[in-house]
């Protein structure tokens, strides 16, 4: 009953992590759209810019259809952005048993993990997970057939504080010199079956080695599940700071060489749409990490057993 309720908890933590991970993937989706129809507009004007350039004789031809396989990728790109928008919303849809629709969710929308989570997590929190308990059951279920096995070695008498004697079902012992008779088999019933419960204890020591290494193989690789959920976490952060500063660079390196180009010939074209790509990709990386760390705390939430 305990163990049916344990996996009762885990379908529905994974029912609630893949809605999570739908939410999140769809708000990335949402954002990288809007960031990459931002930035086609832009390139857009660099195709008009360059085309104004060449009439001026800064820029060849060959600068013109740079830009512009530049501008025609991004649209490229954000046809694709648009159809995996698409599947996931219906799979949100799926997931929530509603009709196809898309959901109206914050592009910005960001998950952090509890202050609790991000450092030192106890091994005994574990514990909720319905693997680790089952195989905690299993073991429990073991060291009892073991204990069960041993009690095989000894006769079913209980002695009272009366000195006296009494069977199993409690009732006293009236006739002494027939009880000792009886006694004398009861007791070396046990001696002749010794064979036979010796078996029976190394098969329930057999089956309590075995539970116990399902025990600890199963703890082990729930641990490495929370660790790898957090060291995926802290990485994420800790390269989406880094992307920030990369953006802020790069952002200023397109001001520079797009003023340059115009203003004179002391760079050229390619520096341009260099700077462009780059910044292009350092912000879809930071976009890329934000929901990298959202499925990292759903990952830590399902490494967990779940929640209660």
């Amino acid at each position: 009953m305990l163990k049916s309720q344990a996996y009762q908890q885990a379908a529905r933590s994974q029912i609630i992590a893949a809605v999570a991970n739908c939410y999140y993937a769809i708000a990335a989706l949402e954002s990288q759209l809007s960031l990459s129809r931002a930035t086609a507009e832009n390139w857009r004007q660099s195709v008009g810019v360059m085309r104004d350039l060449k009439l001026a004789g800064r820029v060849n031809e060959a600068a013109v259809v740079q830009s512009e396989a530049q501008y025609y990728g991004i649209l490229a790109n954000i046809t694709d952005l648009e159809a995996s928008l698409t599947r996931t919303n219906n799979t949100m849809s799926l997931l929530l048993n509603v009709m196809p629709q898309r959901w109206n969710i914050n592009p910005d929308a960001t998950l952090s993990a509890p202050a609790g989570l991000t450092g030192e997590i106890p091994m005994r929190q574990l514990a909720a997970r319905p693997d680790v308990y089952a195989a905690e059951r299993d073991l429990a279920v073991a060291y009892y057939s073991t204990n069960s096995a041993r009690a095989a070695f000894y006769p079913g008498l209980n002695i009272t504080a009366s000195g006296g004697f009494t069977n199993l079902v409690g009732g006293l012992v009236t006739n002494p010199g027939k009880w000792f008779i009886d006694l004398a088999g009861s007791l070396v019933a046990p001696l002749f079956s010794r064979g036979a419960n010796i078996s029976r204890l190394e098969a329930a020591k057999a089956q309590q080695k075995m539970a116990l290494n399902n025990f600890e193989y199963t703890l082990l690789s729930a641990a490495g599940e929370v660790s790898d959920a957090m060291m995926v976490y802290e990485k994420s952060v800790e390269k989406e700071s880094q992307l920030k500063l990369q953006t802020e660079a790069l952002t200023k390196s397109v001001d520079y060489t797009t003023i340059l180009l115009r203003e004179s010939a002391g760079t050229s074209y390619l520096e341009v749409l260099t700077a462009q790509t780059s910044l292009l990709s350092s912000q879809m990386g930071e976009i890329s990490c934000r929901q990298l760390q959202a499925q990292a705390v759903i990952n830590l939430y399902q490494a967990l057993g779940g929640g209660r």
